[in-house]
């Protein structure tokens, strides 16, 4: 089985840097994209980012697509997220998912219904 773990998350003044690890364990067989995801209290669950397991070439949501940076570190088997110039409106517990071969599309999608094997999330708070 796959499991996914977040990591990173914690409280930054706006205008700082936070980076994010999610940490892959298992066989990713199954899956071809791991994406991040955030939601905050009231809001709906907003695709970031998401990278192919296989290639580095990424996708990003418009919100954050000049701040944010998806990649991989095949040596510690995870799939990192910076994120720069954070502002209030970043906070958010964000959360990495796989995504099945059976949605497989080019570039990785990030509509959070295509994802599987979520990870339990970690906490961005943005806070002067």
């Amino acid at each position: 089985q796959l499991q996914l773990v977040e990591s990173g998350g914690g409280s930054v003044q706006p205008g700082g840097s936070l980076r994010l690890s999610c940490l892959v364990s298992g066989s990713t067989s199954d899956y071809y994209a791991i994406g991040w995801f955030r939601q905050a209290p009231g809001k709906e669950r907003e695709g970031i980012s998401c990278i192919s397991l296989s290639s580095n070439f990424p996708n990003y949501g418009d919100s954050v697509r000049d701040r944010f940076k998806i990649s991989r570190d095949n040596a510690k088997n995870t799939v990192d997220l910076q994120m720069s110039s954070l502002a209030p409106e970043d906070a958010a517990t964000y959360y990495c998912a796989a995504a099945p071969w059976s949605s497989f599309k080019v570039p990785c999608g990030m509509d959070w219904s295509a994802y599987g094997s979520w990870g339990h999330g970690t906490q961005v708070t943005v806070s002067s």
